[in-house]
């Protein structure tokens, strides 16, 4: 009995077919690729081809991933971590003069992580970055799928293997809008905030998580109004009055708002967390991975100053409504 002669199977093939298996869309694919949808389906196509068997089962107007698609796609998952490797192999003969690394965020880490980014690269400039933004919930698929060097994430899974290290303070503080009755006021017990409207992140948030699992133990109930999706949300609405929040420190600084926010100096607050970098344990980094973790051990501390800008959202708080704005600029004649 002959054996039926295979097709050659591409990465770029692979790659398309993973793409199209994670969106379950040949549209999404083609968008995310920067390739038109025609060439996406003649790729997986000819993939399909060559393995044998259909890839995707129609399902009314969806697709979804059939036996054989499945099992592909943990053996693309493989091959791409293989290759990955084999290229941060090279990068380490190289002495980091080329690579990639791929670093994924929560959203409040935003408020830093892209500012270290150009210094990392201005000191490796053979270094190719690319960063992901995404919520809790999302940047943890991420680490479970294994797609990026790092996660800088506030609150680590703690059912996956993984490594956690911490590389930055990450404290929760209270924030109200500018010219509350509690602003300015030292020491205000937890119970005072009993009657207040409070406005949260959305579930899974991880500031929300950790604020959550505070109160509870100190057996407090917020009085919830509404959960918005983003800091800059939650920002605006306590700066317009909706209500008070809890907040990362770092998603206030140097923030346009400020001037219509205040810090509340409650017990118990800012809760100390910390900000930390995450890989899996089954998956070795990379020198380039493990000098990018070195930079952030290092980088951060001496960037950032905790005890500074609280005391200066403090001294913000105490001073009259109005007294921190910008005096007017006049124009000439």
């Amino acid at each position: 009995m002959s054996q039926r002669k295979r097709l050659p199977v591409t990465l770029h093939q692979l790659r398309v077919f993973e793409a199209v298996a994670r969106n379950l869309s040949f549209t999404r694919a083609a968008d995310e690729l920067h390739l038109s949808q025609p060439t996406v389906s003649v790729q997986v196509r000819e993939l399909a081809a060559a393995v044998g068997l259909p890839l995707f089962q129609q399902v009314g107007r969806r697709i979804r991933l059939s036996a054989a698609g499945s099992e592909l796609l943990a053996t693309a998952r493989t091959v791409f971590d293989t290759w990955d490797r084999f290229e941060m192999t090279v990068a380490d003969l190289q002495g980091l003069r080329r690579g990639a690394l791929r670093v994924s965020a929560v959203t409040t880490a935003t408020y830093f992580v892209p500012r270290l980014l150009g210094p990392f690269s201005e000191a490796y400039p053979g270094i190719e970055l690319s960063l992901e933004v995404a919520r809790r919930d999302d940047i943890v698929q991420r680490l479970i799928e294994g797609r990026d060097d790092l996660y800088i994430m506030g609150v680590p899974p703690t059912d996956l293997e993984i490594h956690a290290h911490p590389v930055l303070d990450n404290p929760l503080v209270i924030v109200a809008p500018r010219g509350h009755l509690l602003a300015g006021r030292r020491a205000l017990p937890l119970e005072v905030l009993a009657e207040e409207p409070f406005l949260v992140r959305e579930p899974g948030s991880g500031t929300r998580m950790a604020s959550e699992r505070y109160f509870q133990r100190h057996g407090f109930k917020p009085r919830v109004r509404m959960a918005l999706g983003s800091n800059e949300a939650i920002k605006q609405a306590v700066a317009g009055g909706f209500g008070v929040a809890v907040l990362s420190l770092h998603a206030l600084a140097m923030d346009e708002t400020r001037g219509s926010l205040a810090l509340l100096d409650v017990q118990g607050f800012p809760i100390e967390r910390k900000w930390y970098a995450v890989h899996p344990r089954g998956r070795p980094l990379s020198i380039v991975g493990r000098t990018f973790l070195d930079y952030l051990k290092g980088e951060f501390g001496r960037q950032t100053d905790v005890s500074t800008l609280l005391a200066d959202w403090r001294a913000v708080a105490a001073r009259p409504a109005g007294s921190s704005r910008r005096p007017r600029r006049h124009k000439a004649g």
